[in-house]
Parts: C-alpha cells; sequence; structure tokens
C-alpha cells in the first residue's frame, strides 16, 4: 500500500455495506482514520470497524438518518468529538428508485428518494465545508452519484432526479469551495453487485441477462469504486473538481446503439 490517506480521517455515510464499506476498508488500507456511518445495519458497520481496525487503523461508529438534519449534525458531532478533526466527506447513503411511473407514484416515496438522495448531501456537505472553513480549508468531498444522474429510467423519475439534483449541487458547490482549496467531485457507478442488486447478486441468470447491455458483460465489484475513492481523496487529485468520474464498463457510451 502507498498509503497515500496518512494522517487523515474520513466520514463515509452509508459505510456499513456495499460501495461505503469497501471505501471505508480501502481508507485503512490507504492510512486513514473512518467515520463509519450506517442507518439499520449495526453489524454491518461494525464488521467494517473490524476491518479498517486490522489495517492499523482507528475507526467509530455512528448512527443517523441523513434525510433529518438534526441527526446529520449529531452524527458529525460525534464524529468531531471523536477524532476533532475531518478531511474527507463521502456522501454514499441513499435509497434505490421506487420502479413506480410518475402517474401512480405517492408523494412520500418521491419524498423518500429526494431527501435520502439529495438533502443528506446538502446537509453533510454544509456541515463539512462549515468544519473545514474553520480548519483554515482544504478537504476532499467525493459523492456517489450514479449513471442515472444523466441516463434516465421509466419507473426511475424519484432517484434519476435526485441523482441529477446531486450532479448540479456538487457542481455549485465545487466553485464555491474552491477559494479553499476543497476538491469536490462525483463518481457515477453502473452496475455494481451491492445489496441494491441483490437479486443480481443471489441469481446468476438474472445477472447474465442484465449485464448483456454492458460492453464489459459484467457488474463492477465495489472494491473497484473503492479504488478510484481512494485517488480522489487523495493529494493526485488536488488539482480535479467538479468532475464526475463513471464507472461502468462502457454502459453509457452503449445507449445509444441501434439508434
Amino acid at each position: 500500500m502507498t498509503r497515500r490517506l496518512a494522517g487523515r480521517t474520513a466520514l463515509i455515510t452509508g459505510s456499513d455495506s456495499g460501495i461505503g464499506q469497501a471505501t471505508a476498508i480501502e481508507f485503512g488500507r490507504e492510512g486513514a482514520d473512518v467515520v463509519v456511518h450506517y442507518l439499520d445495519d449495526h453489524a454491518g458497520a461494525n464488521h467494517t470497524k473490524a476491518e479498517i481496525e486490522k489495517t492499523g487503523q482507528r475507526a467509530v461508529v455512528v448512527q443517523g438518518d441523513i434525510s433529518v438534519e438534526h441527526q446529520v449534525e449529531a452524527m458529525f458531532d460525534e464524529a468531531l468529538g471523536e477524532f476533532r478533526r475531518l478531511d474527507i466527506l463521502m456522501n454514499d447513503a441513499g435509497v434505490d428508485a421506487s420502479g413506480t411511473p410518475v402517474a401512480d407514484l405517492d408523494t412520500a416515496t418521491w419524498d423518500r428518494a429526494i431527501r435520502t438522495n439529495l438533502y443528506g448531501m446538502f446537509f453533510c456537505c454544509r456541515r463539512f465545508i462549515q468544519h473545514r472553513r474553520d480548519q483554515g480549508g482544504h478537504g476532499k468531498i467525493i459523492n456517489i452519484t450514479s449513471v442515472h444522474q444523466e441516463v434516465a429510467r421509466a419507473g426511475g423519475s424519484d432517484y434519476d432526479a435526485s441523482k441529477g439534483g446531486m450532479l448540479e449541487l456538487a457542481k455549485s458547490i465545487a466553485l464555491e469551495v474552491a477559494p479553499m482549496h476543497m476538491n469536490v467531485n462525483n463518481i457515477g457507478p453502473g452496475m455494481v453487485l451491492t445489496p441494491f442488486n441483490q437479486q443480481a447478486i443471489d441469481d446468476p441468470k438474472f445477472l447474465e441477462e442484465q449485464v448483456q447491455s454492458i460492453p464489459w458483460k459484467r457488474a463492477a465489484q465495489p472494491e473497484e469504486i473503492a479504488k478510484l475513492a481512494v485517488f480522489l481523496a487523495s493529494d493526485d487529485a488536488d488539482y480535479v473538481t467538479g468532475s464526475t468520474y463513471f464507472m461502468d464498463g462502457g454502459l453509457m457510451q452503449n445507449q445509444g446503439q441501434g439508434a
């Protein structure tokens, strides 16, 4: 390991499973202490913590609903009480599309996606920026968006709108914090074998059907996304901001074929 994140502390929302968990562990391997966040899966969060501690780094577990402002504030208070400073924020926690057409979509379902995915990012970024401003600037924000920040799906309006909003929010924040030498970037995954795609994990036939639209003919593993997150969190990415890095096996390039 190059230990590119030595001496830094990261808070990763949704790090009890999937991309967030893989990234938290990879950050530990690269020398960072990590605040592990979860909503419901306490066991998953503790597993993440244990894996980070195996690398020789410190980890603390915090719980909270990122769609609720005061819970985000409490989460940051707890993290800063333990580590005193945060250098990296990764917004990973989120909810998936409901699969419901707009004509049949109830307001509560719409609100759940927008408040979790978009408001949650806003609440976390706002508090992190305030903290970094008090520390004299610098810091890295990484947002897990999706190919669906640009590629729409029927039945995905709640999720797709939230991810499109995350894209524009990240770009606006990147401009605002550039004078403080802070970096804000997105990772836009395609299909990744996480609990969001549990059916594909459990059913090889279903997975084989789903990957046919992906030029590489496979889904990504969470650890692959984590490797890119390490780059964006490191000094190697100091001149990168306001960008989205898609990791999709060429999926987005395949959308126009046959037109």
